[in-house]
């Protein structure tokens, strides 16, 4: 496929996209798909627990002390992954939280995404109220109905409709670190070994992801995990009793290979179905590539939060009013668990523009959204 026609293409290829929103580097363009549609963790989630009893929400300073709007309920410093690449795809402002959207808005996509989330019903129960990955495909199948009365109860045109856009799939986190590597809370590590664990999880994301198939969604980017060993939380827990200075625990990352490899098959797998284009986003091999080129891509500090609380700043997440660091684009992770804005601006591009399939396969968000 010759990119190079799409204007964003050439400056992508040119380098020169500091602007990062698409409008600013293309004044007149417009959105490359008709929707975009976000189902996720706290990664990406925008603001759908903020009014929930929950341990797992994000809408106090200094969260969002580098976003335009403050601490709306986004798990960082400034944009998520999906706010990038909702610019990068052309989209003129923000893409609403499902808790608050418009119903006039919901045309052009919703967040789902919920902090704490799993596949599994009991993931993240430690930690409060969220909506789990079938929670969120349930207010899809609402947000559909509303959706309905712009085609005057047409199924067939809402269907095509919904073929054109672009949905971000990203599940899955939780169910190891508020899940299986959490012993004391829950029995999944007993119950299971690390590759019956996978399968079991595998097998709840294919049936909502068929679900979600049969709604409608033709073009989805499943992303796979990234190295959670490696996050300051583990780090913390991993340095707890020596000072081993380890960077990453080996046995974490090696739970979550397991699971991307599967995660892998499955999208190939749905890719047999009629007109599916789902995408595999290998966060696993690029927060790999963020870390052994660390320099390169201007981080300076890997293993810890910039903001947070003992070990790694990663015994304890960031603190209402917490002082944060002072050069958030240094640091690759802003709290225990989640990156900063800078590395989000990275996995996006790389998820949206990557020629590599190392990075995305078959094709890259770019390319899925063009086919």
């Amino acid at each position: 496929m010759d990119s190079l026609g799409n204007p964003l293409a050439l400056i992508l290829t040119l380098g020169l996209l500091n602007c990062v929103s698409l409008s600013e580097c293309v004044p007149n363009a417009q959105p490359q798909v008709p929707c975009f549609f976000i189902f996720g963790d706290s990664l990406v989630d925008n603001g759908n627990n903020n009014d929930i009893l929950t341990l797992a929400r994000a809408n106090y300073r200094p969260y969002g002390i580098d976003f335009p709007e403050g601490a709306s309920g986004r798990f960082t410093n400034g944009k998520t992954i999906v706010d990038v690449l909702a610019q990068l795809l052309g989209f003129r402002g923000l893409i609403p939280p499902y808790a608050t959207a418009q119903k006039n808005a919901i045309l052009r996509g919703v967040n789902f995404a919920s902090g704490a989330s799993g596949l599994r019903r009991e993931t993240g129960r430690n930690l409060g109220d969220h909506y789990h990955f079938a929670e969120q495909v349930e207010h899809f199948r609402s947000a559909i109905q509303t959706m309905k009365r712009n085609f005057n109860g047409n199924d067939t045109m809402l269907t095509d409709y919904l073929g054109k856009c672009i949905f971000y799939v990203g599940m899955g986190s939780n169910d190891y670190l508020n899940n299986y590597f959490m012993p004391n809370l829950y029995t999944s590590s007993y119950q299971y070994s690390q590759k019956a664990y996978s399968t079991i999880l595998l097998q709840e994301y294919s049936q909502q992801l068929s679900q979600l198939y049969d709604l409608g969604v033709r073009k989805a980017a499943i992303v796979g995990l990234g190295q959670i060993g490696c996050i300051p939380y583990e780090l913390a827990r991993l340095n707890n009793n020596t000072n081993n200075n380890k960077t990453c625990n080996d046995n974490i990352n090696k739970a979550i290979a397991i699971y991307n490899a599967g995660l892998l098959q499955m999208v190939k797998q749905f890719n047999t179905k009629p007109g599916a284009k789902f995408v595999y986003v290998n966060t696993f091999e690029s927060s790999k590539d963020l870390v052994s080129n660390a320099d390169t891509y201007g981080f300076s500090v890997i293993d810890k939060g910039c903001c947070g609380v003992g070990r790694n700043n990663g015994q304890i997440t960031c603190l209402p009013y917490q002082t944060p660091c002072q050069d958030r684009t240094k640091y690759l992770f802003w709290d225990a668990f989640h990156p900063t804005e800078a590395a989000n601006l990275i996995y996006a591009k790389k998820a949206y523009s990557s020629a590599s399939t190392s990075d995305v396969y078959p094709v890259n968000i770019q390319q899925l959204a063009m086919a």
